[in-house]
């Protein structure tokens, strides 16, 4: 096949997803969408659509991120096995921000990288995220679901019951 095949024949590497997720960033038609764009290790775009409530959520943490030294970073995307994952909010350290800058997507997962659950969102792709966020680097990943008010922690070895990284979580949801 050529340069521009009919078909997607495999799974994309990492660094043609990257290729592909600059070019649907500098791509002036998707400015402006409501929710974030993920693509899969085909380079298929998943959307997911973000309620009010979620944006709260997001700029909550974040606002909680500010205690620790480092750069908290809203719709992170970063290069995965599962493809490129766009985290709603990532902790980097200085080092890390040295390294990697502002590059897009990610080549590696920030320290900390969370998730807030939508509706949307199946457990086992959350779970799947953590997974995928821990391998790409991440020391932890975090699903904050919203409803049940309640954070999930994960590292290198699965679930946490609860995080290294010293925050104020308890008013979160209020």
């Amino acid at each position: 096949m050529g340069a521009n095949p009919e078909v997607i024949e495999g799974p994309l590497t990492r660094e043609a997803l990257g290729e592909r997720y600059r070019e649907l960033c500098a791509d002036p038609r998707f400015a402006n969408l409501p929710g974030k764009i993920e693509l899969d290790l085909w380079g298929r775009m998943l959307m997911s659509p973000a309620s009010t409530y979620h944006g709260i959520l997001q700029s909550r943490l974040v606002q909680r991120l500010l205690a620790l030294e480092g750069q908290s970073i809203v719709e992170a995307a970063i290069s995965t096995s599962l493809g490129v994952l766009v985290a709603d909010v990532a902790w980097a350290s200085g080092d890390f921000m040295r390294r990697h800058g502002t590059e897009t997507p990610l080549a590696e997962a920030p320290e900390l990288c969370i998730e807030v659950a939508s509706p949307s969102n199946s457990l086992k792709e959350l779970h799947e995220k953590m997974e995928a966020y821990v391998a790409a680097g991440a020391l932890e990943a975090w699903i904050v679901f919203p409803q049940s008010k309640r954070i999930e922690y994960f590292g290198a070895g699965g679930p946490l019951s609860q995080s290294r990284f010293a925050l104020e979580t308890g008013s979160l949801f209020d």
